[in-house]
């Protein structure tokens, strides 16, 4: 399977602009910029796709790892913290909550370090990776 985005950029650094598409189109012709990245303006930027990307990743492996212990979680959140810094992500944060039926916070605990180091985007990142997590 090969899943595919294309972005457009239009100018320099720093005065340009450019837009997103994927494949689904879920994201079509979504603007980025330097401002949207580095500052508050409106549209996207890499950092915060690759949160999305992260949390959607880790939180559906962690459905699939509970599932494998015998357990459905009936909600798990997850949002993620990138850390860009210097130029560089230097952290991917996940933070979950989740309510699980019968499950101890040690099984708990373990099936969220296996889903953090294991879900394919972590295994991508070149980075710091942490996570903290609360059953609810």
């Amino acid at each position: 399977m090969i899943r595919n985005a294309t972005a457009v950029w239009q100018g320099s650094g720093k005065e340009g602009k450019g837009h997103l598409t994927t494949q689904s189109n879920v994201l079509s012709q979504t603007q980025y910029s330097f401002n949207t990245r580095f500052e508050d303006g409106i549209g996207t930027n890499p950092e915060e796709l690759i949160a999305a990307a992260h949390s959607g990743c880790f939180t559906m492996k962690l459905s699939f790892v509970l599932n494998e212990k015998g357990f459905t979680a009936d909600k798990l959140e997850t949002k993620c913290e990138i850390t860009f810094e210097n130029g560089s992500v230097t952290k991917s944060h996940l933070i979950v909550q989740a309510t699980v039926p019968g499950i101890s916070e040690d099984q708990f605990q373990e099936a969220v370090k296996d889903a953090e180091q294991n879900c394919p985007i972590s295994q991508l990142l070149n980075t710091e990776i942490s996570s903290e997590a609360k059953l609810v």
